[in-house]
């Protein structure tokens, strides 16, 4: 089983102007969410652990929860604000994010939640916000530790600087999770933001060297490149109609993830042992499902029937 951990919230497009304001288009998201949605649809076992709102919000929540077969039992309830992302879209189709959560449910989560993880885990994915804002990123370093070796770990950078400003404090972050996981992901964007001017390779090098496993960077329209141990592997784009690019790394990172499961490769041994075959496999399918992410509006991602 898959237990992703993070934020749910809601992405909330503008519309049209209204007689005394505009419309808006709130729609669920968040990283993780998105993330632990995909895997469901691609036919995983997959559990949420997060802090979810009260409330009206926090109910529609955990009935997409529930419509998408994804486990709550690591869910916590808390009397607390859900989180609102106010999405803008420039003329590419590529978002941008301004993030209304200060105080909110998904940055609450207790600790309690470290020893209610279930035994049968096989892969733990952590990443986005709450891997950098308090109390959650604590919690969120107490899971990993506990998991680190005993399931394959996951980290997607996800880098939300409107969110947590400090440059720094996600630096950290990275350089803690490059010692402990198998399966690091960042985007072209998020490599620019934190470490301006420095080479792909030279980062994926330096994170390998303290003990990731396999890094992988997507880059839009110019694909991905993977880091292995026989050395980087590049994949091509896949052509698509783009609506925008909403959801499009959450989908690549849970089709990444449920393509590792199909083979048989999810653990902290297989996965860096994997053969270049299986990775090109792997990754090739997960621009695919990206792709078809991009040609639809907001994080719709893929089912399993759609894919190949």
């Amino acid at each position: 089983m898959f237990v992703v951990c993070g934020e749910a919230l809601f992405d909330v497009f503008t519309g049209a102007a209204t007689p005394t304001g505009l419309s808006l288009d709130a729609r669920i998201g968040g990283s993780p969410f998105n993330v632990a949605m995909g895997l469901a649809r691609l036919g995983q076992p997959v559990s949420l652990c997060a802090g979810i709102a009260r409330g009206a919000l926090g109910d529609r929540l955990m009935q997409a929860l529930a419509d998408e077969g994804i486990g709550t039992g690591l869910v916590r309830r808390l009397d607390a604000p859900a989180t609102l992302s106010l999405v803008g879209l420039d003329s590419q189709g590529v978002a941008s994010y301004s993030f209304y959560g200060h105080g909110a449910a998904d940055r609450l989560l207790p600790a309690e939640v470290v020893d209610a993880v279930p035994e049968d885990t096989a892969a733990l994915h952590v990443g986005s916000y709450t891997m950098v804002v308090e109390p959650v990123a604590s919690v969120h370093r107490a899971l990993v530790a506990r998991w680190q070796g005993r399931a394959l770990v996951s980290h997607d950078v996800n880098v939300r600087l409107n969110v947590e400003p400090s440059i720094d404090r996600w630096r950290a972050a990275v350089d803690w999770m490059a010692a402990r996981a198998d399966l690091l992901k960042l985007s072209d964007e998020d490599a620019a933001l934190l470490y301006p001017g420095e080479a792909a390779d030279a980062l994926a090098a330096r994170w390998r060297a303290r003990g990731t496993g396999v890094v992988v960077m997507t880059r839009g329209a110019h694909g991905a490149r993977a880091w292995l141990a026989d050395g980087p592997l590049d994949v091509p784009p896949v052509p698509t109609q783009l609506v925008d690019t909403v959801g499009a790394g959450d989908t690549f990172q849970a089709a990444m993830l449920a393509g590792l499961a199909e083979r048989g490769l999810l653990d902290p041994a297989a996965v860096r042992a994997a053969p270049r075959a299986a990775w090109e496999a792997v990754l090739g399918w997960a621009a695919h499902a990206a792709a078809l992410t991009c040609a639809r509006r907001g994080a719709d991602l893929p089912h399993r029937h759609a894919l190949p």
